[in-house]
Order: structure tokens, then C-alpha cells, then sequence
């Protein structure tokens, strides 16, 4: 599926967001060519690696993309670069903050050049998913309700909600540029996008308006009822409330209605209504903990599947690549990754007709060097050694 078809994009990246932003677009249909340096940028190597020592991490998030390999200290490779973006279709994706690379240098020679700069923090400092994570809150409210340190969450969701963000960019400049000949000059900041979430979730404004501070709550779920349960064989389950029919449904079967019906009396409370579910939330999963542990999660999946009673067993990754979310799943495909080998790889979650836009393997580092060269720019063959014994490109 190639909605994106005919449209180039030039990605000079590293890390998550930006190659993300790129991965997207490419599935999207769009060709994307992925510049580095050569030798490769700092992300090149980073784990995990499989047993040939190539970046399971580095595939993974360059699939379907063409790459290639330019000295970028270099005026020539610079140049090679700039003529890539404004002899093609004038787009570049980067979080490299290059004085070369900027809006200003592209758009002098194409005005309506699409340049996306992801960055740090607005101001143009530097920022990682993990920093900024610390300076917007989250840490501070994840973890046990008895920890007093900051817990980092293990995801980077600064980094793949700003790449999502990006992508979006590109496909709504295009958009605009297809109707009105106007370029544009974007700018996406990582502590942004969660700063905006944080402040979107109500996280921001409830310090604001209310004059108080979420609190930690370990596994539990603000303001509705969650929590964890483990089964006599020492699994562990996720157990979400969201509706007045999801906590009677619970109760029926766990037994517990006689003694949930007291709680209420006593306390004077209604555990129909999702506030007194969380207010009271404690005591109640003392109450339900026993019917938990005195069954197999076998049996407890079973008892739950006939209510309507949201749940999950926590799985490690290996146990979920096995289960048929993954495996007869139409998101996923098999996929031979030269350096990593066969596996179950992802295309896009989204289905457009009942089909999920998928790409082929990653590229090795500067395998579409010349080719990519000598297609765009109309270099000949004699430019790709002399460029290539220059060491200004290397294929």
C-alpha cells in the first residue's frame, strides 16, 4: 500500500523520534532515505545486538528505508546532502542541529522546502527522553506508594509519541504545500510533546486549579479501579474497573457481594460510582485478594472471561511473542533481517482498508549510497569513486 507514494523524504537522525518519524512515513509508502556518516551515528551499535553483532535496535526502527553514508564535516558531503533534499522533494527530518541543514539554508534554494527539527527543549538545549521525563513529573508519581525516590518508566514515550508527532508534521506540510506552494519550517521539542501530554492528561492543571499533587499509587489507577492480583500459582493479573456493571460483575464472582454490602453500610459510601471505587480502593482489594490467591490463573482466566470485567495476565516479552496477539496477528509478518535473522516484525498498527502498510528490512549502513546518488543527483559513476576515494561518501 503506497499512500504515500511519490513522496521523498530525506531523514538525518539518530536514536528514536526522528528515525521513528521516518520508519512511519516509509510504511506509509513514502521513500525515505536515511543519511548518516559514515561509520554511522552514535546509535549504530546500540543494543540489543544479535549474535552477528548487528543493532536489533538500529533494524528495528530503519525497516523499508534507504540508506546512505556521507562525510557530513565535509563542504562537498554537505553539499551532496542539501542537493539530496532540494533536488528531490524538498523534505528533511533531523534532530542533528546543523547550521548547514537549517531552514534558512534550504529554503534559499528551494522556498518551499518542509524542514522538521526535532529538538531537546524549546530553547534549543539538549534533552533525552529519560531527562526530560525527570523535569516533567512522571517519575515522581510511578512506582510503589511507599517509595520516596523517582521511578523511571522503562518505555521512551516522550520519544515515540514526538516521532508520531513528526510524521503527522510532514503528511499536514505536505497537505498545506499541495494546495498553496508554501514550505515550512517546524520545530517539534521533546520536552514539549510531554509537557503538552502531561498538561493534556490533567496532570498540569489539577496543581493549577485544585491546589493538589497526584499522588503515587504504585499499580493502582487514578481516580477508577485497577489493581493487581496474584493467583495461587504466582501469576500475576491487572484487573480494571471502569463502570458500575465491570465492579458487579467482579463481585458475583468472587463471592464477595455479602461482604462488599457491609463495606458500603459501614462506610456509607456507593461502589457503584467510580469515586468511592477509588476512594475506598484499599480495603476493597483486601477483600477480593483472597479469591485470587486461592485460584490458578488458569481458573482465573476462565471465572473472569465470562464477565465483562477488563484483565490481563502480565507477560514477559518472550511469553508474549508466542501468544496469538503476536502470532496471528495481521500487524505482524515474517520478516529476514540481513545480520539479525527471521522473526515476527510489525507493520503499521493501522489498517487502512483491512491492511496493514508493512516495509521490507532494514538497509545495511550506506548500502544505497551510489545508487541513491547516481539517481537523484545524476551522478555518474566516475563521481562515486572520485567521491568515494575522497572518502566524502563511502558505499
Amino acid at each position: 500500500m503506497n499512500l504515500l507514494a511519490g513522496i521523498s523524504v530525506v531523514e538525518v537522525s539518530s536514536f528514536v523520534a526522528a528515525p521513528l518519524c521516518g520508519m512511519t512515513l516509509s510504511q506509509l509508502g513514502a521513500q525515505v532515505i536515511r543519511v548518516d556518516p559514515i561509520g554511522g551515528a552514535s546509535d549504530v551499535q546500540r543494543w540489543p545486538l544479535s549474535a552477528e553483532g548487528t543493532s536489533i535496535y538500529w533494524t528495528g526502527l530503519n525497516k523499508g528505508k534507504r540508506s546512505v553514508t556521507i562525510d557530513l564535516r565535509s563542504p562537498e558531503g554537505q553539499d551532496l546532502v542539501r542537493r539530496l533534499i532540494v533536488e528531490g522533494d524538498g523534505i528533511v527530518v533531523t534532530n542533528a542541529v546543523l547550521p548547514w541543514l537549517n531552514y534558512d539554508a534550504l529554503a534559499a534554494k528551494r522556498s518551499d522546502a518542509i524542514h522538521v527539527q526535532l529538538l531537546g527543549r524549546g530553547d534549543g538545549s539538549t534533552g533525552v527522553d529519560y531527562t526530560v521525563n525527570a523535569a516533567v513529573g512522571y517519575p515522581l508519581v510511578t512506582g510503589p506508594a511507599n517509595h520516596s525516590g523517582p521511578i523511571n518508566h522503562v518505555l521512551p514515550a516522550w520519544d515515540v509519541s514526538c516521532g508520531l508527532y513528526a510524521a503527522l508534521a510532514v503528511v499536514s506540510a505536505v497537505r498545506r504545500r499541495d494546495q498553496s506552494g508554501m514550505g515550512a519550517r517546524i520545530t517539534l521539542a521533546l520536552e514539549d510533546v510531554a509537557l503538552a501530554t502531561a498538561g493534556n492528561l490533567g496532570l498540569l492543571t489539577e496543581p493549577q486549579v485544585n491546589g493538589t499533587q497526584r499522588e503515587r499509587l504504585g499499580n493502582a489507577i487514578y481516580g477508577q479501579y485497577g489493581q493487581d492480583f496474584t493467583s495461587r500459582d504466582g501469576v500475576a493479573f491487572m484487573v480494571v474497573l471502569l463502570t458500575g456493571r465491570h465492579f458487579r460483575d467482579l463481585v458475583d464472582v468472587t463471592g464477595a457481594g455479602t461482604a462488599v454490602a457491609a463495606l458500603a453500610e459501614a462506610l456509607g459510601v456507593d461502589f457503584n460510582t467510580e469515586g468511592d471505587r477509588y476512594r475506598y480502593r484499599d480495603v476493597l482489594s483486601g477483600l477480593l485478594a483472597t479469591w485470587f490467591a486461592d485460584r490458578t490463573a488458569a481458573e482465573i482466566t476462565a471465572a473472569l472471561s465470562d464477565t465483562t470485567v477488563l484483565f490481563e495476565r502480565y507477560r514477559t516479552f518472550a511469553e508474549v511473542v508466542e501468544d496469538p496477539k503476536v502470532k496471528a496477528n495481521p500487524v505482524f509478518s515474517r520478516l529476514y533481517q540481513p545480520g539479525v535473522g527471521d522473526y515476527l516484525a510489525p507493520a503499521l498498527p493501522i489498517a487502512f482498508d483491512g491492511i496493514h502498510p508493512t516495509s521490507g528490512p532494514a538497509p545495511t549502513l550506506g548500502q544505497d549510497t551510489a545508487d541513491v546518488l547516481v539517481e537523484g543527483l545524476g551522478l555518474t559513476r566516475a563521481d562515486i569513486e572520485r567521491l568515494t576515494s575522497a572518502k566524502t561518501i563511502a558505499c
